[in-house]
Protein backbone atom coordinates (compact mmCIF):
# COMPACT_ATOMS: atom_id res chain seq x y z
CA UNK A 1 0.00 0.00 0.00
CA UNK A 2 0.90 3.52 -0.84
CA UNK A 3 1.19 5.01 2.43
CA UNK A 4 2.59 8.47 1.03
CA UNK A 5 -0.67 8.80 -1.55
CA UNK A 6 -3.13 7.65 1.28
CA UNK A 7 -2.28 9.84 4.44
CA UNK A 8 -4.52 12.51 3.59
CA UNK A 9 -7.56 10.78 2.97
CA UNK A 10 -8.91 10.27 6.52
CA UNK A 11 -8.96 13.96 6.73
CA UNK A 12 -10.82 14.05 3.02
CA UNK A 13 -13.51 11.59 4.26
CA UNK A 14 -14.30 13.59 7.73
CA UNK A 15 -14.65 16.72 5.70
CA UNK A 16 -15.92 16.08 1.96
CA UNK A 17 -15.52 19.37 0.97
CA UNK A 18 -11.97 19.83 1.59
CA UNK A 19 -10.89 17.88 -1.40
CA UNK A 20 -13.83 20.67 -3.19
CA UNK A 21 -12.06 23.43 -1.98
CA UNK A 22 -8.22 21.96 -2.26
CA UNK A 23 -8.05 21.98 1.75
CA UNK A 24 -4.72 19.57 2.31
CA UNK A 25 -3.92 18.93 6.04
CA UNK A 26 -0.40 20.43 5.64
CA UNK A 27 -2.66 23.79 5.18
CA UNK A 28 -3.32 23.63 9.13
CA UNK A 29 -1.15 25.64 11.37
CA UNK A 30 -1.27 22.91 14.18
CA UNK A 31 0.25 19.50 13.67
CA UNK A 32 -2.42 16.33 12.63
CA UNK A 33 -1.38 12.71 13.52
CA UNK A 34 -4.06 10.06 12.50
CA UNK A 35 -4.41 6.36 13.13
CA UNK A 36 -6.69 4.05 11.56
CA UNK A 37 -8.87 1.27 13.15
CA UNK A 38 -5.31 -0.65 14.18
CA UNK A 39 -3.51 2.30 15.52
CA UNK A 40 -0.91 2.62 12.71
CA UNK A 41 -0.30 6.07 11.55
CA UNK A 42 -1.66 7.01 7.95
CA UNK A 43 -1.74 11.26 8.55
CA UNK A 44 1.38 12.87 9.23
CA UNK A 45 1.00 16.65 8.51
CA UNK A 46 3.58 19.24 7.84
CA UNK A 47 2.82 21.21 11.29
CA UNK A 48 2.98 17.96 13.20
CA UNK A 49 6.48 16.77 11.37
CA UNK A 50 7.49 20.49 12.42
CA UNK A 51 6.68 20.31 16.08
CA UNK A 52 8.23 16.74 16.35
CA UNK A 53 11.38 17.42 14.46
CA UNK A 54 10.15 13.85 12.55
CA UNK A 55 9.99 13.15 8.91
CA UNK A 56 6.63 11.75 7.74
CA UNK A 57 8.13 8.95 6.32
CA UNK A 58 9.51 7.46 9.03
CA UNK A 59 6.23 7.10 11.06
CA UNK A 60 3.35 6.28 8.30
CA UNK A 61 2.46 2.95 8.82
CA UNK A 62 4.07 2.46 12.13
CA UNK A 63 1.97 2.16 15.61
CA UNK A 64 0.92 5.38 16.68
CA UNK A 65 2.49 4.35 20.15
CA UNK A 66 6.13 4.14 19.02
CA UNK A 67 5.89 7.11 16.20
CA UNK A 68 4.76 9.38 19.31
CA UNK A 69 6.12 8.10 22.39
CA UNK A 70 4.50 10.46 24.32
CA UNK A 71 5.29 10.53 28.48
CA UNK A 72 3.12 12.63 31.07
CA UNK A 73 5.16 15.01 33.07
CA UNK A 74 5.88 12.55 35.96
CA UNK A 75 7.39 10.22 32.78
CA UNK A 76 4.59 7.66 32.63
CA UNK A 77 4.14 6.33 29.05
CA UNK A 78 0.66 8.44 28.39
CA UNK A 79 -0.85 5.75 25.67
CA UNK A 80 -0.80 3.15 28.06
CA UNK A 81 -2.12 5.54 30.57
CA UNK A 82 -5.30 6.44 28.21
CA UNK A 83 -5.58 3.12 25.96
CA UNK A 84 -7.78 4.25 23.29
CA UNK A 85 -8.02 1.22 21.18
CA UNK A 86 -8.80 -0.71 24.66
CA UNK A 87 -10.35 1.71 27.09
CA UNK A 88 -13.75 2.27 27.99
CA UNK A 89 -15.90 2.67 24.63
CA UNK A 90 -18.37 5.33 26.03
CA UNK A 91 -14.92 8.47 25.81
CA UNK A 92 -14.88 10.28 23.11
CA UNK A 93 -10.95 11.26 23.59
CA UNK A 94 -8.47 13.65 25.45
CA UNK A 95 -8.40 16.86 26.77
CA UNK A 96 -5.50 19.22 25.89
CA UNK A 97 -2.33 18.62 28.08
CA UNK A 98 1.20 19.19 28.20
CA UNK A 99 3.35 15.84 27.32
CA UNK A 100 7.15 14.99 26.72
CA UNK A 101 8.22 13.82 23.45
CA UNK A 102 11.80 13.07 23.82
CA UNK A 103 12.46 15.73 26.09
CA UNK A 104 10.42 18.40 24.96
CA UNK A 105 7.02 19.49 26.18
CA UNK A 106 4.14 19.38 23.62
CA UNK A 107 0.32 20.31 23.69
CA UNK A 108 -1.63 17.15 22.83
CA UNK A 109 -5.24 16.34 22.53
CA UNK A 110 -6.90 13.30 20.90
CA UNK A 111 -10.83 12.67 19.38
CA UNK A 112 -11.83 9.30 19.23
CA UNK A 113 -13.90 8.81 15.54
CA UNK A 114 -16.27 5.68 16.00
CA UNK A 115 -18.36 4.34 13.11
CA UNK A 116 -21.41 3.66 16.10
CA UNK A 117 -21.86 4.93 19.72
CA UNK A 118 -19.39 2.72 22.29
CA UNK A 119 -18.58 1.30 18.69
CA UNK A 120 -14.58 0.44 18.27
CA UNK A 121 -12.48 3.24 17.54
CA UNK A 122 -12.52 3.75 13.51
CA UNK A 123 -10.18 6.70 14.01
CA UNK A 124 -7.77 8.18 15.90
CA UNK A 125 -6.71 12.01 15.14
CA UNK A 126 -4.24 13.32 17.71
CA UNK A 127 -3.79 17.27 17.56
CA UNK A 128 -0.34 18.57 18.75
CA UNK A 129 0.62 22.41 19.25
CA UNK A 130 3.93 23.81 20.68
CA UNK A 131 4.04 25.42 23.94
CA UNK A 132 5.10 28.86 22.21
CA UNK A 133 1.03 30.01 21.83
CA UNK A 134 0.71 28.70 25.76
CA UNK A 135 3.95 30.45 27.19
CA UNK A 136 2.67 34.01 25.02
CA UNK A 137 -0.94 33.76 26.31
CA UNK A 138 0.53 33.22 30.05
CA UNK A 139 3.07 35.94 29.66
CA UNK A 140 0.35 38.02 28.41
CA UNK A 141 -1.88 36.82 31.27
CA UNK A 142 0.58 38.05 33.58
CA UNK A 143 1.27 41.39 32.33
CA UNK A 144 -2.55 41.75 32.76
CA UNK A 145 -2.53 40.51 36.50
CA UNK A 146 0.20 42.87 37.01
CA UNK A 147 -1.08 45.93 35.61
CA UNK A 148 -4.58 45.24 37.16
CA UNK A 149 -2.94 45.33 40.09
CA UNK A 150 -0.87 48.28 39.73
CA UNK A 151 -4.03 50.14 38.45
CA UNK A 152 -6.17 48.52 41.57
CA UNK A 153 -3.70 49.82 44.36
CA UNK A 154 -3.35 53.26 44.14
CA UNK A 155 -7.15 54.33 44.05
CA UNK A 156 -7.57 51.61 46.13
CA UNK A 157 -5.35 52.53 48.84
CA UNK A 158 -6.36 56.53 48.22
CA UNK A 159 -9.97 55.23 49.50
CA UNK A 160 -8.74 53.25 52.42
CA UNK A 161 -7.03 56.48 53.70
CA UNK A 162 -9.81 58.84 53.76
CA UNK A 163 -12.47 57.13 54.70
CA UNK A 164 -10.06 55.63 57.79
CA UNK A 165 -9.47 59.43 58.50
CA UNK A 166 -12.92 60.53 58.04
CA UNK A 167 -14.01 57.98 60.46
CA UNK A 168 -11.64 58.55 62.95
CA UNK A 169 -11.10 62.37 62.90
CA UNK A 170 -14.69 63.47 61.52
CA UNK A 171 -15.77 66.12 64.02
CA UNK A 172 -12.25 68.11 62.74
CA UNK A 173 -12.66 68.24 59.48
CA UNK A 174 -14.85 71.09 57.99
CA UNK A 175 -17.41 70.60 55.85
CA UNK A 176 -15.20 71.69 52.94
CA UNK A 177 -12.64 69.08 53.93
CA UNK A 178 -15.11 66.34 53.86
CA UNK A 179 -16.51 67.17 50.76
CA UNK A 180 -13.33 67.52 49.10
CA UNK A 181 -12.16 64.14 50.56
CA UNK A 182 -15.42 62.39 49.87
CA UNK A 183 -14.76 63.40 46.07
CA UNK A 184 -11.61 62.43 45.95
CA UNK A 185 -12.87 59.27 47.27
CA UNK A 186 -15.61 59.24 44.24
CA UNK A 187 -13.19 59.85 42.05
CA UNK A 188 -11.08 56.96 42.97
CA UNK A 189 -14.40 54.78 43.09
CA UNK A 190 -15.20 56.00 39.17
CA UNK A 191 -11.29 54.59 38.30
CA UNK A 192 -12.18 51.05 39.91
CA UNK A 193 -15.28 50.72 37.99
CA UNK A 194 -13.94 52.04 34.64
CA UNK A 195 -11.25 49.21 34.68
CA UNK A 196 -13.49 46.43 35.85
CA UNK A 197 -15.66 47.53 32.70
CA UNK A 198 -12.19 47.38 30.92
CA UNK A 199 -11.40 43.86 32.01
CA UNK A 200 -15.12 42.79 31.55
CA UNK A 201 -14.72 44.21 27.86
CA UNK A 202 -11.17 42.10 27.23
CA UNK A 203 -13.02 39.13 28.62
CA UNK A 204 -16.43 39.36 26.28
CA UNK A 205 -14.01 40.24 22.97
CA UNK A 206 -11.36 37.90 23.52
CA UNK A 207 -13.87 34.73 23.69
CA UNK A 208 -16.38 36.10 21.17
CA UNK A 209 -19.28 37.30 23.22
CA UNK A 210 -19.18 40.97 22.79
CA UNK A 211 -23.09 41.90 22.86
CA UNK A 212 -24.02 44.25 20.38
CA UNK A 213 -27.22 45.77 20.91
CA UNK A 214 -28.16 47.81 17.41
CA UNK A 215 -30.48 50.30 16.91
CA UNK A 216 -30.31 53.68 14.76
CA UNK A 217 -27.63 55.81 15.43
CA UNK A 218 -26.91 59.85 14.87
CA UNK A 219 -23.12 59.79 14.44
CA UNK A 220 -23.15 63.20 13.89
CA UNK A 221 -25.42 64.26 16.53
CA UNK A 222 -23.07 61.87 19.33
CA UNK A 223 -19.77 63.31 17.69
CA UNK A 224 -21.02 67.21 18.67
CA UNK A 225 -22.23 65.33 22.11
CA UNK A 226 -18.82 64.19 22.91
CA UNK A 227 -17.39 67.78 21.79
CA UNK A 228 -19.70 69.66 24.25
CA UNK A 229 -18.68 67.65 26.74
CA UNK A 230 -14.84 67.94 26.19
CA UNK A 231 -15.65 71.90 26.03
CA UNK A 232 -17.49 71.72 29.54
CA UNK A 233 -14.87 70.32 31.09
CA UNK A 234 -12.98 73.25 30.35
CA UNK A 235 -11.03 72.68 27.19
CA UNK A 236 -11.39 75.41 24.42
CA UNK A 237 -14.07 75.49 21.32
CA UNK A 238 -11.50 76.16 19.05
CA UNK A 239 -9.15 73.25 20.37
CA UNK A 240 -12.59 71.13 17.95
CA UNK A 241 -12.66 70.85 14.47
CA UNK A 242 -15.73 69.13 13.67
CA UNK A 243 -17.03 68.45 9.76
CA UNK A 244 -20.29 66.65 9.02
CA UNK A 245 -20.42 65.39 5.20
CA UNK A 246 -23.74 65.00 4.83
CA UNK A 247 -26.16 62.99 3.73
CA UNK A 248 -25.16 59.79 6.14
CA UNK A 249 -26.09 56.34 5.58
CA UNK A 250 -28.45 55.01 8.11
CA UNK A 251 -26.65 53.42 10.60
CA UNK A 252 -27.47 50.66 13.06
CA UNK A 253 -24.74 50.01 15.87
CA UNK A 254 -25.03 49.94 19.79
CA UNK A 255 -25.12 53.47 21.00
CA UNK A 256 -23.18 53.02 24.08
CA UNK A 257 -20.15 51.16 22.51
CA UNK A 258 -19.97 53.47 19.59
CA UNK A 259 -19.93 56.49 22.81
CA UNK A 260 -17.22 53.97 24.32
CA UNK A 261 -15.34 54.20 20.77
CA UNK A 262 -15.63 58.03 20.33
CA UNK A 263 -14.61 58.85 23.96
CA UNK A 264 -11.59 57.10 23.73
CA UNK A 265 -10.44 57.94 20.31
CA UNK A 266 -11.43 61.68 21.38
CA UNK A 267 -9.86 61.71 24.97
CA UNK A 268 -6.51 60.40 23.52
CA UNK A 269 -6.41 63.14 20.83
CA UNK A 270 -7.23 65.89 23.98
CA UNK A 271 -4.27 64.40 26.44
CA UNK A 272 -1.69 62.67 24.04
CA UNK A 273 -1.83 65.29 20.82
CA UNK A 274 -1.47 68.91 20.64
CA UNK A 275 -3.21 72.13 18.24
CA UNK A 276 -6.35 71.45 16.65
CA UNK A 277 -8.23 67.94 17.22
CA UNK A 278 -10.21 67.60 13.99
CA UNK A 279 -13.21 64.94 14.08
CA UNK A 280 -15.03 63.79 10.43
CA UNK A 281 -18.09 61.93 9.75
CA UNK A 282 -18.68 61.02 5.93
CA UNK A 283 -20.31 58.63 4.29
CA UNK A 284 -17.59 55.52 2.87
CA UNK A 285 -17.58 52.48 0.99
CA UNK A 286 -16.98 49.79 3.27
CA UNK A 287 -14.35 46.82 2.02
CA UNK A 288 -15.43 48.00 -1.37
CA UNK A 289 -18.99 47.46 -1.89
CA UNK A 290 -21.41 48.10 1.08
CA UNK A 291 -22.58 51.62 1.70
CA UNK A 292 -20.61 52.45 5.36
CA UNK A 293 -20.41 55.48 7.96
CA UNK A 294 -16.32 56.65 8.58
CA UNK A 295 -15.39 58.64 11.55
CA UNK A 296 -11.47 60.17 11.67
CA UNK A 297 -10.28 61.64 14.40
CA UNK A 298 -6.78 63.37 13.91
CA UNK A 299 -4.95 65.60 16.15
CA UNK A 300 -1.66 67.96 15.71
CA UNK A 301 0.45 66.30 17.99
CA UNK A 302 3.76 64.81 17.56
CA UNK A 303 1.83 61.60 16.00
CA UNK A 304 2.54 58.04 16.73
CA UNK A 305 6.39 56.71 15.47
CA UNK A 306 6.07 54.43 12.23
CA UNK A 307 8.05 51.35 14.09
CA UNK A 308 5.10 51.30 16.70
CA UNK A 309 1.83 51.78 13.92
CA UNK A 310 1.68 47.76 13.88
CA UNK A 311 1.41 47.66 17.64
CA UNK A 312 -1.08 50.16 18.66
CA UNK A 313 -4.37 48.10 19.09
CA UNK A 314 -2.68 45.35 20.87
CA UNK A 315 -3.13 44.96 24.93
CA UNK A 316 -0.64 47.44 27.14
CA UNK A 317 0.25 49.61 24.37
CA UNK A 318 0.47 52.96 26.39
CA UNK A 319 2.99 54.71 23.63
CA UNK A 320 5.56 57.62 24.93
CA UNK A 321 3.68 58.89 27.41
CA UNK A 322 3.07 56.90 30.00
CA UNK A 323 -0.75 56.86 31.97
CA UNK A 324 -4.09 54.51 31.37
CA UNK A 325 -3.80 50.30 31.47
CA UNK A 326 -2.57 50.64 28.01
CA UNK A 327 -6.14 48.25 27.16
CA UNK A 328 -8.43 51.44 25.35
CA UNK A 329 -7.41 50.95 21.99
CA UNK A 330 -7.60 47.28 22.33
CA UNK A 331 -11.32 47.69 23.33
CA UNK A 332 -11.94 50.04 20.83
CA UNK A 333 -10.99 47.55 18.05
CA UNK A 334 -12.83 44.67 19.65
CA UNK A 335 -15.98 47.18 19.16
CA UNK A 336 -15.34 48.24 15.76
CA UNK A 337 -14.71 44.74 14.58
CA UNK A 338 -17.69 43.51 16.57
CA UNK A 339 -20.08 45.92 14.24
CA UNK A 340 -18.51 44.53 11.26
CA UNK A 341 -16.33 47.62 11.05
CA UNK A 342 -12.60 48.02 10.79
CA UNK A 343 -10.02 50.48 12.23
CA UNK A 344 -6.46 52.04 11.11
CA UNK A 345 -4.19 54.18 12.59
CA UNK A 346 -1.64 56.56 9.59
CA UNK A 347 -0.31 59.94 10.29
CA UNK A 348 -2.34 62.81 10.25
CA UNK A 349 -2.03 65.68 7.42
CA UNK A 350 -0.74 68.00 10.56
CA UNK A 351 1.38 65.74 12.01
CA UNK A 352 -0.14 64.05 14.61
CA UNK A 353 -2.09 60.80 14.93
CA UNK A 354 -4.91 59.89 12.92
CA UNK A 355 -7.54 57.16 13.60
CA UNK A 356 -10.11 55.62 11.15
CA UNK A 357 -12.87 53.65 11.81
CA UNK A 358 -15.64 52.68 9.31
CA UNK A 359 -19.02 51.25 10.67
CA UNK A 360 -21.45 49.36 7.98
CA UNK A 361 -24.91 50.65 7.37
CA UNK A 362 -28.28 48.84 7.40
CA UNK A 363 -30.88 47.63 9.61
CA UNK A 364 -30.53 44.79 11.49
CA UNK A 365 -31.76 42.83 8.68
CA UNK A 366 -29.22 43.51 6.53
CA UNK A 367 -26.70 42.85 8.86
CA UNK A 368 -27.68 39.37 10.20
Amino acid sequence: MDLTSTRHEPFRQARPWAAELGLDPDDLPDGLVVADSTGRVICFNAAAARICGTDPSDVLGRPIQSALPFQDLDGHRWWQLTDPYGGLATRSGQPERGLLLEGREVLVSARYVRTRPTGPVHRLVVALRGTEARRRSERSDAELIATVAHELRSPLTSVKGFTATLLAKWERFTDDQKRLMLETVDADANRVTRLIAELLDISRIDSGRLEVRRQPVDMAAAVRRHVQAHTTAGQPPDRFATRIVEPLPELWADPDKIDQVLGNLLENAVRHGEGTVTIEVAPAPHRGHDEGTAVTVSDEGPGIPEESMSRVFTRFWRGSKRGGTGLGLYIVKGIVEAHGGDITVARAPGGGAQFRFTLPAGAPAFMA
